[in-house]
């Protein structure tokens, strides 16, 4: 029997009182197996909204999650166990190259990944673009991938973190998603769950991102540093812009033939690439797989331009029920929307800037993102073809391609996408596409 009945609980984090470690070790179990109810977790969920977590308090809650279920050991691989994490942007699918490449270098990558909710995708859409690719296979599949293909790409099984899986669900009922201590609490349960030896976080500002703010975002990365230390897992964290989309699609289906290109040699986006290969050679450094980061991108450029990387991610589509001739055959493979609308400018001039936020709307409203956790996805609609900031347009040039069910749904996307753009004489001053966060002192 429990020490502390769940109101209890409720009632010190209501009054604002701390709970120590033990406490919510009981809070994680009781929400694990079901012994609390959906509007309790609520109640918990919109009290941290409400007065927050302590930094012992957030660690505390934090690994209390983590244990509530299964844990995953990769000790008996031949290279490190290495880790990526986003908080989310529009068109990024940096993770289907990252996973592959670093995988080419030596290392391995388990990474379990969510799906999209709000304006942002998810990794988990993007793969279920692919016929047959299974995101939540079996373990004994899953240490058979990983082994073999260097990486595996997953969702988060049932006994993996199950106090995390619940109150996820409520948190997306009660507005409190982007709370920043359950963010932390929730992320960092999964990843260190997942066993990996080292972290790279890219936490996503600007306007397209769920933590606009620079200072939210810092605020944010430093609280995850502080609940890291200590785990034995090593971490880095990049500050990544999002006032505009990152690659050229936005869209599942479209997103996977994106990163596809950009494995298999084919023109593709230089700030798509250029962030994959910034993160991954972090990662490959915090693992112990290069001297540096200059030495970590050597390495990477040659995987990449060699298709060591490619092969790896082909081998890791295979393993999990995927076509085994993606890469040669990508179209025959891809959903391809019936409809592709040209949006074009009405006049000449800069883009001075895009409402990155409005676009990943539009994206959800096409049917390829949801408003509840269970909505269906259409993997085929989108946008393509994404004008950046700073880029010269003449009227009549297109800002970006609706891919849609049918026509009345792209023309009534295309005035919404065109009211995204705003065009000028100005040519706006860029932000860095990302900036590396120094390890706060002890």
């Amino acid at each position: 029997m429990s020490g502390w009945p769940a109101s209890a609980l409720l009632r010190a984090r209501r009054e604002d009182r701390h709970l120590d470690a033990a406490q919510w070790r009981e809070l994680a179990r009781g929400i694990a197996d079901a012994s609390w109810s959906e509007g309790q977790i609520g109640a918990l969920a919109m009290s941290v909204a409400w007065h927050g977590l302590e930094a012992n308090e957030c660690r505390d809650f934090t690994f209390a999650l983590r244990d509530s279920g299964r844990r995953l050991d990769w000790r008996d691989l031949p290279g490190p166990a290495l880790d990526k994490h986003s908080t989310g942007g529009v068109g990024d699918c940096v993770s289907l190259v990252l996973a592959p490449l670093i995988a080419a270098c030596g290392g391995f990558v388990p990474m379990i990944s969510g799906r999209g909710l709000g304006h942002t995708g998810g990794t988990l859409d993007k793969l279920e673009s692919i016929p047959g690719y299974d995101v939540n296979p079996a373990p004994a599949r899953l240490r058979r991938t990983v082994a073999d293909a260097g990486c595996a790409i997953i969702g988060q099984s049932a006994d993996l973190v199950p106090a995390d899986r619940r109150l996820y669900a409520v948190r997306n009922v009660t507005a409190t998603v982007d709370v920043p201590d359950l963010m932390v609490a929730s992320i960092l349960s999964k990843k260190l769950a997942g066993g990996a030896q080292a972290l790279v976080l890219d936490i996503k500002t600007g306007n397209g991102a769920q933590t606009p703010g620079v200072a939210a975002a810092e605020a944010l990365a430093a609280r995850m540093q502080s609940v890291v230390r200590g785990s034995g897992v090593a971490m880095a964290v990049a500050l990544s812009d999002m006032d505009q989309v990152l690659g050229r699609e936005a869209g599942n289906g479209l997103e996977v033939g994106a990163i596809i290109d950009l494995l298999c040699g084919r023109p593709a986006c230089p700030r798509l690439r250029a962030l994959t290969l910034a993160l991954s050679a972090e990662l490959l450094r915090l693992g112990g797989l290069a001297a540096s980061r200059d030495d970590a991108m050597t390495r990477l450029e040659r995987a990449l331009d060699s298709g060591a990387a490619a092969e790896r991610f082909a081998r890791m589509v295979a393993a999990l029920g995927g076509p085994a001739d993606l890469l040669e055959h990508p179209a025959r493979h891809l959903p391809r929307a019936p409809v592709q609308h040209a949006v074009c400018a009405d006049a000449e001039g800069t883009v001075e800037f895009v409402d990155v936020r409005e676009l990943g709307e539009c994206v959800v409203d096409l049917g390829g993102g949801r408003r509840t956790p269970d909505a269906a996805i259409d993997h085929a609609v989108g946008l393509a073809d994404v004008r950046r900031s700073g880029e010269r347009v003449a009227r009549g040039d297109v800002l970006a391609i609706v891919h849609a069910r049918g026509i009345t749904d792209a023309e009534a996307m295309a005035a919404r996408v065109r009211a995204a753009f705003r065009l000028g004489a100005a040519v706006p001053a860029q932000n860095p596409l990302w900036r590396w966060l120094p390890e706060p002192a002890p």
